[in-house]
């Protein structure tokens, strides 16, 4: 199951009319990435989202081997919560469960903790090593006792190590009857970081550490990171560039975008469809539909549907569809 029910305010204003999985990852979206990660496991998936994101989700999933199963929520005050949401939809499962985070990039294949699962048929769980204490803080730390997961401390004041969840869990069908006691006995809507650290009370619960990259897209900052790492380069055949446009690879130019003038896109920019580019420089940037920039230096910066922007330089900036911004 894939968890993609948040409304993503710390993004805001780019998510409110988009859900945070289907944000692009160079020609891939957010959700393709972990998509492809269960796709290897040969099981079958379902995405879990809100009435918000359902159509949005439903024409993501043509062509694939997924559900798409809504709770009926379309705001951030009315939503379920992870856990409640992984509960109500447990119910009507009879099988184990992969459950995977929407918003997690990752690089590393999933078979080893599907092995591992296999091997003990007890929970077993994704870690990875974040490297700084105050970074820890913002997540489930693990405290390990050989390859088992001794307590697991969600969001702790002084972590005891630097070693995370990341939203990876496999869980035996006995464990999801536990979930659904959990949920039933409290009022609270806790996360799925609390389910873990209730589970590893009360039964035997095993952790893999892994290598390579791995981002938790949370804010602007983590998204452009991501992009940055996972970006491929692709330049849509019906996009017009001009001879005068320098190209810094890689970049992904989408249908219809029109590049004009001394413009310099790259590296690790995303134009979006039928975007009109003049004499802007745009890097580490996300440029989403139908917005216009002339004379706009953009740097690691997101800019929303069908805004104009002249004149101005950028930095670290989210800028919501439909602005208007003209510069001195």
């Amino acid at each position: 199951m894939i968890m993609a029910g948040g409304y993503a305010t710390r993004l805001w204003p780019i998510t409110k009319s988009r859900a945070k999985p289907l944000l692009p990852i160079g020609s891939k979206k957010i959700i393709d990435i972990v998509y492809e990660k269960v796709v290897e496991l040969e099981i079958s998936a379902i995405v879990s989202t809100n009435k918000r994101f359902e159509e949005d989700f439903l024409e993501w999933a043509k062509g694939k081997r997924v559900e798409v199963i809504a709770e009926n929520t379309k705001s951030e005050e009315e939503k379920l919560g992870a856990v409640k949401a992984l509960a109500e939809i447990a119910k009507t499962i009879e099988e184990d469960l992969l459950v995977v985070a929407g918003d997690n990039v990752f690089s590393f294949s999933l078979k080893e903790l599907y092995g591992k699962f296999l091997q003990k048929n007890k929970p077993v769980i994704a870690l990875y090593d974040v490297g700084d204490l105050e970074l820890a803080k913002r997540y489930g730390v693990a405290e390990l006792d050989g390859e088992r997961v001794a307590k697991f401390y969600e969001k702790p004041e002084k972590p005891i190590s630097t070693l995370i969840g990341i939203g990876v869990y496999f869980l035996p069908r006995k464990s999801i009857d536990i979930l659904l006691e959990f949920v039933e006995s409290r009022k609270k809507s806790d996360n799925l970081g609390d389910f873990i650290s209730y589970l590893c009370e009360i039964e035997e619960v095993y952790g893999t550490i892994y290598n390579g990259s791995w981002y938790d897209v949370g804010n602007a900052d983590s998204y452009i990171e991501a992009f940055k790492s996972y970006t491929d380069h692709y330049v849509d055949r019906s996009a017009e560039i001009e001879k005068s446009v320098k190209i810094i690879e890689p970049v992904v130019i989408e249908k219809g975008a029109k590049i004009v003038g001394r413009s310099i896109i790259g590296p690790y920019a995303f134009i979006g469809k039928d975007c009109r580019i003049e004499s802007s420089d745009v890097s580490e940037s996300i440029i989403f539909d139908k917005t216009c920039l002339s004379k706009v230096k953009l740097w690691r910066s997101i800019v929303d549907d069908r805004c104009e922007i002249r004149n101005i330089q950028l930095t670290a900036s989210i800028i919501g569809g439909n602005a208007k911004i003209q510069g001195g």
